[in-house]
């Protein structure tokens, strides 16, 4: 745990909040500021920074723990979609330095619909094979 982390404080219970499960590696919490209605948060018990400092026992169980929320949550609150949403950097709109994977019930007709999206870039098809080389 780092000391200075607030989401160390919250997956750990020394922060209260609205803990919707927990078991040893990860607390998920409700979202304090919530894209919409079932927004939570799975935040590991210890810290990393980002995905590229995850602990691999946490990256093996993250997945399986979020399709069990999701699924549930998705059932309980009647939900018409899902967004699962992890940011790494600040380029990428990451706001707090604690790993984090957001689960974001979807709703037709939400005040968030159709804004967790990107615009798509025009890559010529040598572009695209050259980036195929570097990282396959």
């Amino acid at each position: 745990m780092k000391d200075d982390c607030i989401f160390c404080k919250l997956a750990n219970g020394i922060i209260p909040t609205k803990s919707i499960y927990e078991d040893e590696l990860f607390n998920v919490i409700m979202d304090a500021e919530p894209a919409t209605k079932g927004h939570v948060l799975i935040i590991p018990k210890k810290h990393y920074d980002s995905l590229f400092d995850l602990g691999d026992e946490e990256a093996k169980a993250i997945m399986p723990l979020a399709k069990k929320l999701a699924t549930k949550i998705k059932a309980d609150l009647s939900a018409d979609g899902y967004n699962l949403v992890q940011n790494n950097g600040e380029i990428a709109n990451q706001t707090v330095k604690h790993f984090h994977l957001h689960l974001i019930p979807r709703y037709e007709g939400d005040c968030n619909q159709g804004q967790i999206s990107w615009n798509h870039v025009e890559i010529t098809e040598e572009e695209m094979n050259e980036v195929y080389q570097i990282i396959k």
